[in-house]
């Protein structure tokens, strides 16, 4: 699977409440970091991110992380 598009070339580091979220891979969410969609008629699903307990998160918004969906410092060399 190809890389999704740049979002950002910085995570997005989030206090995440429990729950279930839905990260971008496709990089056009207008909901950055997250899932809105807009992956429809590409080869992008969302990433699926369960969190059981209130955690903060460093999210990839540069999409070329190898660790999706947590930042692994790709982003430091785009």
């Amino acid at each position: 699977m190809n890389k999704g598009n740049i979002a950002d070339k910085k995570p997005a580091v989030i206090e995440l409440a429990a729950g279930t979220y839905y990260w971008c891979s496709c990089g056009d969410s207008k909901g950055q970091p997250f899932c809105d969609g807009s992956h429809k008629g590409t080869e992008f699903r969302p990433q699926q991110v369960v969190v059981d307990q209130p955690t903060k998160m460093a999210l990839c918004n540069c999409k070329q992380t190898q660790s999706a969906p947590t930042c692994d410092g790709s982003h430091c060399g785009l």
